[in-house]
């Protein structure tokens, strides 16, 4: 893994890989990009978390906007709030803010446009900002929560060993997938209802295609 700022990709990137290796090349090797109405909609919804704004409420400060890095996995970004819940001393837990007295248990927030999703891929890019973090801040970060706006509810997450290796080994994969410089081909799939690179990607083109030149070779044998 990297271990210098030059070698850092974008937090982000892993949600794009764990939807779909072909739409994360395109959008980071390629530099494509298009927007729809669920992109704008998560914009929309992660502008308002990452104001920057920071406040206090009793056993609770939230920081909004707060910059990420991991040079463990080669990863740099921000997260849309980190809350810091107050614990007690005696738990050995917990960091010191400035201009706070006790030790405060960092819990990070992603705000998501749409509705739980059946894989890893939000779950992932959470516990990675966890790990950003927990190398940051040198503490022990046991949960995160996602917060998913057509729900508007939070889901708790637990950073447990199966969600850590999963994340790490995406990592990596990342890594790998940029420094090979290759897009993969299309595969087309059901989800590639909702990606906004549709038009780009072109998948059914490409399917056509495929099944063309097979139906090509299988006539002229």
């Amino acid at each position: 893994m990297p271990t210098t700022e030059d070698d850092l990709l974008p937090l982000s990137a892993l949600q794009h890989l764990l939807f779909c290796e072909r739409q994360c090349a395109l959008i980071h090797i390629e530099r494509a990009w298009a927007d729809n109405r669920l992109t704008v909609e998560g914009s929309y919804l992660h502008e308002r978390a990452d104001s920057g704004a920071r406040e206090t409420r009793g056993n609770l400060h939230v920081a909004r906007g707060l910059p990420l890095r991991s040079l463990g996995l080669g990863l740099s970004g921000k997260a849309d709030v980190v809350e810091f819940h107050l614990v007690a001393d005696q738990e050995g837990k917990g960091i010191h803010l400035p201009g706070l007295s006790g030790r405060w248990l960092p819990f990070p927030v992603d705000f998501k446009r749409g509705r739980p999703k059946r894989n890893d891929c939000d779950r992932v890019q959470l516990c990675a900002q966890a790990l950003c973090l927990e190398e940051m801040l040198a503490v022990c970060i046991p949960r995160g929560a996602l917060y998913y706006g057509k729900t508007r509810r939070r889901l708790d997450v637990v950073f447990d060993d199966r969600l850590r290796g999963t994340t790490v080994e995406a990592a990596a994969r990342l890594h790998q997938l940029i420094r090979t410089g290759v897009t993969p081909w299309a595969v087309r799939e059901p989800k590639c209802e909702q990606c906004s690179l549709i038009e780009i990607c072109k998948p059914d083109a490409l399917a056509h295609s495929a099944k063309s030149y097979l139906d090509a070779a299988l006539r002229s044998r």
